[in-house]
């Protein structure tokens, strides 16, 4: 586990933090594999670490130990009727913040000593890492890869976000037109954004000035008054921005839900965590 997360972050520091170990102990354990290997796995330089062709060779065999591992651990847990165990979760800022705290916060009751990781990325990232086997779970918009097995949990509708004393916040419900004028802030997601989609739909091109890839750093820019965007309703709630929210003039909406390898394989934590969606 040393030795894949030092090569997932590229850094020893990083890959100790993760893994709750001193630097030199994470080094230290890399050099007894390479010993005990008679190989060198990692080229260390001042730009961090990064592997050698010696190590791309074993790096699938030495994840594939990890992950029978983990299955190994999932088993030992479940016999122990869940008193201990971890739950790896990918998922997107907006959840994280507004769902994810109620979820587990309704979980840890019943079941106090379940550890969570939570890893941040974007749509395509977290698929890729549910099909790699990094996290157990995550949730995204769908559809989604037909790999995986998926549990709709939301329709989260995506609203205008506009300076305030914009002309167009006297609208009730703006025209996607009218949000072709101005300097338009793209949400980027890794792939082909829900709000692309909207203007696609009806034939019409954004000015689109600034392509971000955080939710808050748009809001922040259109209180500067440098251009207005669309945001998806969950991310708009319990914001600490001067900005006004509006609804389109022709609702659009992105679909959430949590997607999984297989569920009836899944650990006995991770089906329990199903369970306590509804608390989101």
């Amino acid at each position: 586990m040393a030795f894949i997360k030092t090569v997932e972050y590229a850094s020893f520091t990083k890959a100790a933090e993760k893994l709750s170990y001193s630097q030199s102990g994470i080094s230290r354990m890399i050099n007894d594999l390479e010993k005990e290997w008679k190989v060198n796995l990692l080229e260390r330089g001042r730009a961090g670490v990064r592997l050698t062709s010696d190590g791309l060779k074993l790096l699938p065999y030495a994840k594939n130990v990890c992950n029978e591992y983990q299955k190994l651990q999932i088993q030992v847990d479940e016999l122990n009727g869940l008193q201990s165990g971890l739950i790896r979760i990918g998922t997107l800022s907006s959840i994280a913040t507004h769902w994810i705290p109620n979820i587990i916060k309704e979980f840890k009751k019943d079941y106090p000593n379940i550890d969570y990781e939570l890893l941040f990325g974007e749509y395509t990232e977290i698929e890729e890492w549910i099909l790699d086997g990094r996290v157990d779970c995550g949730f995204i918009k769908l559809p989604t890869h037909p790999d995986l097995e998926t549990i709709f949990l939301e329709k989260d509708k995506l609203l205008a976000i506009l300076p305030e004393n914009h002309p167009l916040t006297h609208y009730d419900r703006i025209p996607i037109s009218e949000l072709c004028k101005d300097p338009f802030m793209l949400l980027e997601k890794g792939v082909k954004s829900e709000v692309s989609e909207i203007f696609e739909q009806f034939n019409l091109k954004p000015n689109v000035q600034f392509t971000i890839y955080d939710d808050y750093a748009i809001m922040s820019m259109v209180e500067s008054g440098l251009g207005i965007s669309i945001l998806p309703q969950l991310i708009l709630k319990r914001i600490p921005y001067r900005i006004v929210i509006k609804e389109l003039d022709a609702p659009a909406y992105r679909n959430i839900g949590l997607a999984l390898r297989d569920k009836e394989s899944a650990s006995l934590a991770v089906k329990r965590f199903i369970d306590y969606l509804k608390f989101r």
